[in-house]
Formats: structure tokens, sequence, C-alpha cells
């Protein structure tokens, strides 16, 4: 069993004020393979101290030193990255290869985005038309990260790199559920040879460590990435300190499929989007709304690729899907899918319980509902599954209406052979990312959405700038 108990706080692995243990279980198997510490209110006033005092100095350094950490970092990362992949397959079930490949490099490639925005950021520019007013953008303060366990080092990599490289100092709490991948990256930072109290980690649950980061007045900004309901709870509880709030949140995010298009590999594409990660993705594709015409061809389509589709053991190489994260999200899942055939939804592939084979473990069978309408709970609710809900459209202003009516506004997908409809179409959806014809979204671009997907931009110049303050300083060419 791996003991990681101790949180790491101003540069040292300390034991937490009162002992509170969870073990930290492997979904393939639903066994206990590690055990880490709940924190408290106290450990955060511990690390909110020792972030407090370390902004004094790590706020004033210069952008070499911080590239120069940030060069660090990433060697170091590189070194450890298969250390960090077994950890990510035994704590959320993703397959050890997509692990690797996908999840684990996802903060490599963050990084070395990072870097490039950090070369290229202007903390001091001249406001436009006024030559003797400087804007200077200055470190909001110490920061509160609390990061999720579906994708957890690129959530971890987009918040705390840009934080520090900003020049703020960080507390990072993240999943409870998936906290290993986040020790090991605290290892990380630590040899990488950043001051002490720049990066702090508390592992705890959201009620008793997340709320006290959320009110405490010590932390000037917090950022936080899961579900909506949560996301209001840290909205609110920060409320009362008016500290800045930066969300990234919930999807439902559409998939628009045109007869112009491929649709054959746009169909094929699209279901395996949905499926990649066990479906945990926030800005999965799980609306497939598809004009009429080519319909019926799409969901025998869809169909085939969900029945061709493996589940295997996460440690096991391979191209196939792990479980679900948890026994609670296998419950979420399995209800959702009921609730489904309960509705009238036509199920095509797929379905409740584990797929053959599997007696253990939180392993769900890759599912797929044709002739949905957007009322449904399934085309509504953020199922965070591997479920597709297939959708029938007539006219391109129907698409549009069908994809903007949810709460959510993350992503949204096009799939079409005519330039000028995708310009039009991608300009009507009310989403922060528009993908087009299986387009890969950027490093560098900025990651969030609209709605209650949240507030805020993620990734490259954006990410860095979410963690800055604007000072107008006027009189600038007098002073001097």
């Amino acid at each position: 069993m791996l003991r990681k108990t101790d949180f790491y706080i101003d540069g040292k692995w300390i034991a937490p004020v009162v002992a509170k243990e969870l073990e930290v279980i492997n979904p393939a198997d639903e066994q206990a393979f590690a055990v880490i510490s709940l924190g408290s209110a106290a450990d955060v006033d511990k690390a909110v101290s020792a972030a407090r005092k370390a902004f004094t100095t790590w706020s004033v350094t210069s952008r070499e030193e911080r590239l120069a950490w940030l060069e660090r970092l990433l060697v170091v990362y590189k070194s450890r990255i298969a250390d960090m992949a077994k950890a990510i397959s035994s704590e959320m079930g993703a397959p050890i290869t997509m692990a690797l490949d996908e999840q684990a490099a996802s903060g490599t490639g963050h990084i070395k985005a990072f870097i490039r925005s950090l070369k290229e950021f202007e903390f001091e520019r001249p406001l436009n038309g006024h030559d003797t007013v400087r804007l200077a953008y200055e470190p909001i303060g110490v920061c509160g990260l609390i990061t999720p366990w579906n994708w957890p080092m690129n959530q971890v990599v987009l918040k705390v790199v840009p934080a520090i490289a900003a020049g703020c100092t960080v507390i990072l709490k993240p999943s409870e559920i998936a906290p290993i991948s986040s020790v090991i990256f605290a290892e990380m930072v630590d040899a990488s040879g950043l001051p002490a109290g720049v990066f702090n980690l508390v592992n705890g649950d959201g009620p008793s460590v997340g709320a006290a980061m959320s009110a405490h007045p010590g932390i000037d900004m917090m950022s936080f990435t899961g579900s909506t309901r949560a996301g209001v709870a840290v909205t609110k509880a920060a409320a009362d300190t008016v500290k800045r709030v930066s969300l990234e949140l919930g999807g439902k995010s559409p998939n628009i499929v045109f007869a112009d298009s491929d649709v054959e590999a746009a169909v094929k594409r699209g279901v395996e989007h949905v499926f990649n990660n066990t479906g945990q993705s926030c800005n999965a594709p799980t609306r497939m709304l598809v004009e009429r015409s080519v319909y019926g061809k799409a969901t025998e389509i869809a169909a085939e690729t969900a029945k061709a589709t493996k589940v295997g053991d996460p440690s096991q190489d391979g191209d196939h899907m792990g479980p679900l994260v948890s026994e609670m999200q296998f419950n979420k899942v399995q209800g959702l899918i009921e609730q489904g055939i309960k509705e009238g939804a036509r199920l095509i592939a797929g379905g409740t319980g584990r797929p053959e084979g599997f007696n253990r473990g939180y392993y769900v069978r890759p599912t797929v509902f044709a002739d949905v309408n957007n009322d449904m709970v399934i085309a509504r609710e953020e199922i965070f599954g591997p479920v597709l809900a297939m959708i029938p459209f007539d006219t391109e202003e129907e698409a549009v209406e069908i994809a903007n009516d949810t709460p959510y506004g993350l992503a949204a997908y096009i799939q079409s052979g005519d330039r000028e409809r995708i310009k039009r179409v991608s300009k009507q959806l009310r989403a922060g990312m528009v993908r087009i014809n299986g387009a890969d979204h950027a490093a560098d671009a900025p990651f969030g959405g609209y709605k209650q997907s949240g507030i805020g931009r993620e990734g490259g110049h954006f990410g860095i700038e979410d963690f800055l303050e604007v000072k107008a300083i006027s009189g600038w060419d007098d002073a001097a």
C-alpha cells in the first residue's frame, strides 16, 4: 500500500494537523492502492501563511527567473512522466497507453506552451492612444487552486504553472479521488528548486479544505475546475472576501453533422471522442446532431463504432476503454442510461450493466441512444460517461437552435464540407471553443466556456492573464 499522508507546505513535507486518512481506490478492481490524509482548515491556514510570506519575494522576480524555473520543471516532469502515467492509470482508470500519451503528456505540452507565452507576455505596455498612460500587469496574490479527477495533470498544470509564471504563489487542492498524481507533481516541483512557499499542496475534500480555501481572507483568487454545482458553492463562499473566481465547469457539447460532410468519418470520430477517457471529459461532444437525410446512415455507423469499442484493464497496453473513476460515478451513469430508456430514446448500442466478462470494477458499456429529443434528461444533463445522444435535424437554423439550447457553452463541433456554412454556423454557436472537421485544440488556445460552463479562460497567454491585476499608471512619461 502506497502511503502519501504528508502535505507539501513551505518547501517541506509535513504531517497534517489532525490525522484523518483516506484510502484511494483503483477503479479497475475496487481495491485500495494508496492512502492519503484529508486536511482541515488548520492545514489551509499553514499553507496560506507560507504562500503569503513567499509572495513578497516571488512577486518581484524577473521574467527570466520564472522562465528558468519553468525550464527546470519541464526537465523534471519529462524524467518522471512514466511514474505520472502509472499514478493516473491507477487512481482514475485511464488505460496506461492513454495515460502516458494523453493524460501525462498533456502536462508536458502545457508547460512548453506556457514557456512560449511567458517569453512573449507584455507585463508593461502603453495604453493605446495615450503615451503618458502605462498599463502594468501584476500578480494578483495568493491563489487557491482546486482541480478535478478526470484529467488530473491537464488541469493541475493549467492552473499551477501560469499562476506561478505570473508571479503568484499557490495552494493546490487536487481531487481526493485522484490525488496521487498531484503528490508526484509536488515532488517534481520540489526537485525543480522553486523557492519555499511558492507552491503548496493540501489534500482534502470539498466541504473541508475546498470550503476553507474559498472563504479564506488570505487567499486573493480561487481557480476551480469541476461540476457547475460545486463551482457555484466556491463562488458563494468566495463572495464575502470579494476574491476573484475563475471557473471551468460542465458541458453538454453539440456535434453538428451536416449531410455535406464525410459522414462516416465524422460520426466515427465523434463517437470515439465521446468514449475517450471513458466519457469523462467536460468538452466531450455528447450530443450528436445529424441532418435527417443522413441520419439513418449515421445511427448505423455510431452503433457499429460503439460495438467495436474494446473495454479492458487499464494496466494493459492497447487502445481500449477503461473503467469509470468511482462507484458513485458508476451508479450515476447507470441511472442516467436507465433514464434514457424510460424516456423513450432508442438504445442502439450498450445499455445498463457491466460489459461482458467483467464482474467487478467500475466498467460500463459504450452506449448510444438514437431518436433523442433535446428535452430529454440524457440530452440536458452532463452524464460524464461513455453515453452518446443522437438527435436529428432538418435545417441549419434548427441545428443551431438545438445546439444552443443548453445551460452549458463549453465546446461545439461542426462537420461540414461547406466552408461558408462552417464560418456562418461557428459564429452563431454559444460556446467558448468550436472545432471543425476534427481539428485539434492548440495548447496555447484559450480553454473555457459561456454560460454555466464557467468564467475565465485557461491556457497560453489567456491563462497567465487570468492571474494578473491590471494597473493604469498616468503621467508615466512625465515622471521620467
